[in-house]
């Protein structure tokens, strides 16, 4: 575990939880009525993505493809999937790789939220 996730477990602030149910205008709900705001939700697919979970959110996945522009999914305009697809480019297998994805998501999550 890098520091800064230690840090902030052992402070109290980082909690792991269960998957979250469904995303509404307000944020995400747990199957138990419990909700969050957020605005974005990014999701890191990591190398073999399982999407099962996100069917509900993503109609247009069919366990094939879930299609993005990006790494914003087309269904879910709130939901990005970082990792996601054979488009993240060469050395996405690394942090520096990673990154430069990350970096233009996170640009695009400004530029949304801001306009």
């Amino acid at each position: 575990m890098v520091p800064s996730v230690l840090d902030a477990r052992e402070r109290g602030v980082l909690h792991a939880r269960a998957m979250f149910a469904r995303l509404d205008a307000h944020g995400v709900w747990w199957a138990d009525g419990t909700g969050q705001p957020c605005d974005v939700v990014i999701w890191c697919t990591g190398f073999r993505p399982e999407l099962a979970h996100l069917a509900p959110l993503l109609p247009g996945w069919r366990q094939v493809v879930a299609p993005t522009d990006g790494t914003r999914s087309v269904d879910e305009s709130r939901l990005y999937l970082l990792g996601y697809g054979d488009w993240t480019g060469s050395a996405s297998a690394t942090l520096v790789g990673a990154g430069r994805t990350a970096k233009a998501t996170v640009a695009d999550i400004s530029a949304r939220l801001a306009g």
